[in-house]
């Protein structure tokens, strides 16, 4: 695609040369052929000395660049605009069953739907019009997958799980196992023993909601474990029993929720986040990467840190204080060698 052709669909201005453009890459990537982007002068240094071809740069960009300039209002949409543009088209996944498929007879598929190789549906399931079921997907009995839902390969939906609309599914979810419910003690001849509390509730999921590969939702031990509509969850996220996840939030990868903890809406669980049991966190907070909750957070700070989590502002002294105390020596030692 020339440059020229791809300004004009962007809605942005071409200067230099009309170059042939055929990926996206990262300024320091880039090759021949490629096109890049910039939004932030202070990556100056990185658009002198790439090797993209062309290069989306604001309206406002005066640094120059050493290849074709395209000035558009947004670099980074831009780009993404653009990437689609070079990427392949997607697998096309036609309405139909493939005959190695395993679908029960009381199974109701809307129209349109996509039933992938090896794919296991059993009795009572209901798929909405337009899902798409790829290949090697295990859906137990008596759930409800909603219309345009797409469920990548090797997806597992155990019995009574309700999936809304318009949802993705990477590959290796797994939805309505058992979260981890035991009781243990000792008995009166002191022998120890551990015994299994049945997990008897569902998991439910809300419209629009993305979950990553190999992310394991629990199911309830009563009632249901629930993740709100517009969630996005990454790869690896552990979501306890009976867990709520109001909606619009972002649980990132290696996260883990303990069991019967809700979450507000449009809260952010950054990586490796720890949240305990039993607690609530507040709409719009945000749990840093690796912080540890063990206690509720009422909203009155927006984000936090460390283990146990506090404030930005309490963690930043904190850490910051052995520096503070060192200068101060240093200082001191010096005033006493002038004044000595």
């Amino acid at each position: 695609m020339k440059a020229s052709e791809l300004a004009k669909i962007l809605g942005g201005t071409l200067e230099g040369d009309d170059v042939e453009l055929a990926a996206c890459g990262g300024l320091e990537e880039a090759r021949k052929g490629d096109l890049s982007f910039c939004k932030d002068p202070k990556h100056v240094r990185l658009v002198e000395t790439t090797q993209a071809s062309a290069v989306l740069l604001p309206p406002d960009w005066t640094l120059g660049a050493p290849c074709a300039i395209i000035r558009v209002a947004d670099p980074n949409h831009a780009c993404m605009a653009a990437a689609k543009l070079f990427a392949p088209p997607e697998p096309e996944r036609l309405p139909g069953v493939h005959a190695t498929a395993i679908v029960d007879p009381s199974v109701k598929l809307g129209a349109g739907v996509h039933v992938g190789a090896y794919t296991v549906i059993e009795k009572g399931a209901e798929i909405g019009d337009g899902a798409v079921i790829e290949a090697q997907v295990f859906i137990g009995e008596g759930c409800k997958v909603g219309a345009g839902t797409h469920i990548y390969p090797q997806v597992t939906l155990r019995e009574g799980t309700i999936v809304g609309k318009g949802c993705i599914f990477h590959c290796g979810v797994r939805l309505g196992g058992d979260g981890y419910g035991f009781n243990n003690g000792r008995r009166e001849d002191g022998s120890v023993y551990i015994e299994k509390i049945p997990q008897l509730g569902i998991v439910e999921i809300g419209d629009g909601v993305e979950i990553g590969s190999n992310t394991t939702i629990d199911r309830a031990r009563i009632g249901r474990t629930y993740i709100g509509p517009m969630t996005k969850i990454d790869n690896l996220v552990q979501v306890g029993h009976n867990v709520k996840v109001k909606g619009y939030s972002g649980l990132i990868a290696q996260s883990g929720i303990a069991g019967s903890t809700e979450i507000g809406y449009g809260c952010l669980i950054w990586a490796q986040a720890g949240i305990s049991g039993h607690i609530k966190i507040a709409d719009g907070v945000q749990v840093g990467p690796q912080a540890g909750v063990p206690q509720s957070l009422d909203g009155s700070v927006k984000y936090v840190l460390g283990a146990p989590a506090e404030s930005m502002k309490e963690f930043g002294a904190r850490t910051l204080l052995p520096k503070m105390v060192a200068k101060l020596k240093a200082e001191v030692k010096e005033l006493k060698a002038k004044v000595g």
